[in-house]
């Protein structure tokens, strides 16, 4: 049934979008495993945990579009709910070392042993359970984005206003975990993992299933997005980011709309986050810095707003660059990034998708025949189609 409900929207440019997503991957993976070292054709181990990453920033990215897009939110703090998942993972990670790590302490992981810690936080228990910690993953995000969202909208808090809270909720987060007396590591952050449901870490085969399940979350928060977006909750979203004033004089409680894909899109950036840490090695404070989640929202620009697919190309596009730049011009790479933004902003307003490629973008909000609630006229005007079915 809800596969059913999932998949019902999805036209033929987003089965086009869904096969590169995940027919890509697989044969990169074949490619890795299936061809010795030596071989033309082999693509190294350390090309798939990168690429790895890349598809992890892809989800966050989709996750910022979700609210910007369609919604008007311009998030400057996703960074925040993006940390979290990758903490709660990481928290599980540790507590799969036992005692293998340093200190041989089968309870406490290493740097609680270092600060003399002698027993583990209650925040802690149940994360050596996997089911658990990867529930962790969506409540911890979505209970911080649930709490913030009902007292922002509820407060009607609108757009600079509100990025600048979103900036400085991360900014408190950072400074709250470089506290070593948090319990997540402080400055170092969780590191030095093991295994992850009982398989090595650094193996070959473990960093291709966590390529392919990168591959898998990115294709089904697509499909998530698709469906959202395509409903009549992404018409009232999308009426909401331009005339939210007459949204609200039609009758639709507009902070309801707006918590719910709040919700949703920190959700999904937390699974974002989950998947980055054991394929990077490492969660710290860092993560949560302000600029990481400012870059967020320079790959959704870069992209295309609005597009969804365009959010997943900015991130794949920006961050291959930042690996490539970073190596032969690191000193020049920040002014690139701000360059590339002013550019965007200045030359390709709708982004690489939006310019290029506008039909990848999904279909126009209110063509064809109107539906019950509300629709958008040509020139982008609400129109009052039946204010009740709002309520």
């Amino acid at each position: 049934m809800i596969t059913r409900l999932l998949l019902n929207g999805l036209g033929g440019r987003a089965w086009i979008v869904l096969s590169l997503l995940l027919g890509l991957p697989l044969l990169i993976v074949l490619l890795n495993l299936g061809f010795p070292e030596g071989s033309a054709l082999h693509v190294p181990t350390y090309a798939i945990a990168l690429l790895g990453k890349y598809l992890c920033y892809a989800l966050l990215a989709l996750s910022v579009d979700l609210v910007w897009g369609y919604c008007g939110i311009l998030s400057l703090g996703h960074g925040a709910f993006f940390s979290l998942g990758g903490y709660a993972m990481g928290m599980y990670l540790m507590r799969m070392i036992g005692d293998r790590g340093v200190y041989a302490n089968p309870l406490l992981p290493d740097f609680m042993v270092f600060l003399n810690w002698t027993e583990l936080p209650w925040y802690w228990m149940g994360f050596d359970v996997a089911p658990f910690a990867f529930l962790m993953v969506l409540v911890a995000p979505g209970v911080l984005a649930f709490v913030f969202g009902w007292f922002a909208f509820r407060s009607r808090v609108t757009g600079v206003y509100l990025s600048i809270i979103t900036q400085a909720l991360t900014y408190a987060l950072l400074l709250a975990f470089f506290r070593n007396d948090m319990g997540f590591g402080g400055n170092n952050g969780l590191t030095d993992f093991k295994e992850i449901l009982g398989f090595d870490i650094q193996a070959d085969g473990t960093r291709a299933a966590l390529f392919l399940a990168s591959a898998v979350a990115v294709a089904l928060g697509y499909i998530i997005c698709r469906t959202v977006v395509g409903s009549r909750l992404g018409k009232v979203l999308i009426a909401v980011r331009d005339a939210e004033s007459r949204i609200r004089f039609l009758g639709y409680r507009v902070e309801r709309f707006k918590l719910f894909v709040w919700t949703l899109s920190a959700c999904m950036a937390g699974v974002a986050g989950a998947l980055y840490v054991p394929q990077v090695g490492i969660i710290n404070p860092g993560e949560f810095a302000p600029a990481n989640s400012i870059e967020a929202v320079i790959w959704v620009a870069v992209g295309g707003r609005g597009t969804l697919v365009g959010a997943i190309l900015g991130a794949l596009l920006v961050n291959g660059a930042k690996t490539y730049f970073t190596a032969a011009l690191p000193d020049v790479w920040l002014f690139a990034l701000g360059g590339l933004f002013i550019a965007v902003t200045l030359f390709l307003p709708k982004g690489i998708i939006g310019t290029f490629a506008p039909r990848f973008a999904g279909k126009k909000m209110g063509s064809g025949q109107a539906e019950k609630g509300v629709a958008l006229s040509e020139g982008g005007e609400v129109k009052p189609v039946n204010a009740s079915a709002g309520e």
